[in-house]
């Protein structure tokens, strides 16, 4: 399937829109799982609930997409969950319609090579391109360019490569390599148009990134990147503006549902770019909330209280030591008993089922966020615990742990 072309508008349409400005709208994590299934199988435009008009109202509608869509059956061995959709659950991709599916993430392969190579024709079938993963190296790395109502997107998409699936010569996906990104990035400005990095990594369900996350991120502004967008924490974070160019560190879930009634983990947003003369001109944010029946926009008082959140979230981008302190309140939450939990949990799993036990911690070692995650935590405690953080950091931190949904 080509890597390049034109949405799905008529070019009646595109040629008297030739200059105009282009709305994307970037969204987060997407798998027909768990109590969505029935939902997107059976009435599939029912799960976006009052956010469908907003989602429809873009230009182009780029989507996460957070399993493998296949008829395969054999999962493979790995370190979490697998997500699995069948090839019919297309439709609720098709019944917005999402343009662009991102396949850099770390469930796209829980199905092999196979589940991978499947996903990608359903995909290609229902007229969505796909970009982040593939059965080479170089479609795995190539970028997605194409153009929307005249203007020129470029979107590249990377992930962490968890549980070994980076792609280095075959089937994979697109690695956490910065520096080749970078060199993509600038490149496509030399181009011309917009240039949107969409990243699936950092440590789940903490409220700030890890500082090899900021730094990544503000690397690829720095390269030329117009907007810069993560994903894979199942949580909102905060927002920062580095070089004039907005950089959204987590959108939280999408149509994805977690049996929890912890506040952030229902609650995520999409964002919408405007695009044209070559920059991101403006974002607007869409926040909703994840209910057991969908999406819905939030009431007028909850998007109050969700605005301040995002803005407590994004306070330690004030400050050039902002974000190594709020990862260090992080850590302190996280503490020896979390550390001794969580190993104490691996080495219980590897007992009862050593490949699954080996598979976690493998993860742990050889995937960044994992990595450094425990690196910064083993320093600290030699160190003798910094105490470097602020505690408006630390409350917020026990507040992704305990707030439930009111």
């Amino acid at each position: 399937m080509s890597r390049t072309g034109t949405p799905r508008v008529p070019t009646s349409a595109r040629s008297r829109a030739q200059s105009s400005p282009a709305t994307v709208l970037v969204a987060s994590d997407w798998a027909p799982i768990r109590a969505f299934e029935p939902i997107i199988r059976d009435a599939p435009e029912a799960i976006y609930g009052d956010l469908l008009p907003i989602l429809r109202r873009a230009d182009l509608r780029i989507v996460n997409c957070e399993c493998a869509l296949t008829s395969t059956s054999a999962a493979v061995w790995k370190s979490g969950a697998v997500f699995k959709g069948e090839p019919l659950h297309v439709a609720g991709l098709k019944a917005v319609p999402f343009d662009v599916a991102c396949l850099g993430n770390n469930h796209v392969l829980d199905f092999g090579v196979a589940g991978l190579h499947e996903t990608r024709r359903v995909l290609a079938r229902a007229r969505i391109r796909t970009v982040g993963a593939g059965l080479t190296d170089a479609q795995a790395l190539a970028p997605l360019s194409l153009r929307v109502n005249g203007q020129r997107i470029h979107v590249v998409n990377i992930s962490e490569g968890e549980d070994l699936t980076a792609s280095t010569g075959g089937p994979g996906v697109y690695g956490w390599d910065i520096a080749l990104a970078a060199a993509q990035t600038r490149a496509l400005k030399k181009l011309g148009g917009v240039v949107i990095v969409i990243a699936h990594g950092g440590l789940e369900y903490v409220p700030f990134p890890p500082p090899y996350v900021v730094a990544a991120f503000r690397a690829l502004i720095e390269a030329g990147a117009d907007c810069v967008i993560g994903h894979h924490p199942h949580v909102p974070q905060g927002i920062e503006w580095w070089q004039g160019r907005p950089i959204l560190y987590s959108l939280g879930n999408f149509v994805f549902y977690q049996p929890t009634t912890l506040q952030h983990r229902k609650t995520g947003f999409c964002v919408s770019l405007r695009c044209g003369h070559g920059r991101v001109s403006a974002i607007e944010l869409h926040p909703y909330r994840i209910t057991d029946t969908g999406l819905r926009c939030l009431a007028a008082k909850e998007a109050r209280a969700f605005s301040k959140d995002l803005t407590r979230l994004s306070r330690p981008f004030a400050t050039a030591a902002g974000p190594a302190r709020a990862w260090n309140a992080w850590l302190a939450y996280y503490g020896d008993a979390g550390f001794r939990a969580e190993v104490t949990g691996i080495l219980d799993t590897m007992t009862a089922d050593p490949r699954k036990g080996a598979a976690m911690f493998r993860n742990r070692i050889t995937t960044m966020q994992h990595l450094e995650h425990w690196e910064t935590f083993l320093t600290r405690v030699i160190d003798g615990g910094s105490r470097d953080y602020s505690r408006a950091d630390y409350r917020l931190v026990e507040e992704y742990f305990s707030r439930t949904i009111s």
